[in-house]
């Protein structure tokens, strides 16, 4: 029994040595970044209906009566039905503790991307004139935002490849095959710009502009880890 304790200790010590003496590969990590800037050409308003009253039915029918008009310029603006989206509805009751009474508010979210900036006037316009009266925001968008994702990996990878190559230059060595590629971080800042409103074209005579889409960045963060030759 105590002979083949002394083995396994024996096997064990031998593999511990092995594995110690096993050279590592040297190697040189770096973070690449990837950055792609374009304009947008689509938009995504995000619109509501909000009513207040005495009454629950009272509050429901007025946006139901509001929400299908808006549904109907929709409609005539042709807008797929596959680009307008009922984001949430809810009725609730509020106390009000001076009165002593119950209001009811009922209010309806709709997102609605627009793929023409062109028609933006018109749309928000039309929106308003149809009972739309509250306006959560605009979110700027790309139709070819899977080919800037990839273009901006490109860049990343090309970006960690050129740092590796500067730090192995340094010490007078060049760098290998990639062994690791992580991504960190792939976003789209919200950098658009946009103004409600802003008549700065009446004085030209031009017609009334009220956003200025500005443009998106596309950015994209890797790790990579290259040999060192």
């Amino acid at each position: 029994m105590k002979k083949a304790i002394l083995i396994l200790v024996a096997m064990t010590t031998v593999g511990l040595q092995a594995q110690n003496n096993k050279q590592i590969n040297p190697s040189v990590s770096v973070t690449g970044e990837g950055l792609v800037k374009v304009v947008p050409d689509q938009v995504l308003i995000n619109v509501r209906v909000e009513h207040e009253g005495n009454s629950a039915s009272e509050v429901k029918q007025k946006n139901d009566e509001s929400i299908s008009q808006v549904f109907s310029f929709l409609k005539k603006m042709k807008i797929d039905k596959k680009d307008v989206r009922t984001e949430y509805l809810n009725l609730r009751k509020n106390y009000n503790y001076q009165t002593k009474e119950y209001r009811y508010v009922a209010n309806q979210s709709v997102s609605i991307l627009l793929r023409d900036l062109n028609k933006y006037e018109e749309l928000s316009q039309g929106l308003v004139s149809s009972g739309i009266n509250r306006i959560d925001g605009v979110q700027f968008k790309s139709s070819k935002m899977e080919e800037y994702m990839s273009e901006a990996r490109i860049k990343a990878i090309l970006n960690a490849k050129q740092k590796a190559g500067e730090y192995a230059g340094a010490i007078d060595q060049e760098i290998g095959k990639a062994i690791h590629i992580s991504e960190t971080t792939a976003s789209v800042p919200p950098r658009p710009m946009f103004k409600m409103m802003a008549a700065d074209t009446i004085e030209s005579g031009g017609a009334e502009q009220t956003i200025a889409t500005g443009e998106l960045e596309i950015k994209v963060t890797v790790n990579v880890a290259f040999e060192l030759n």
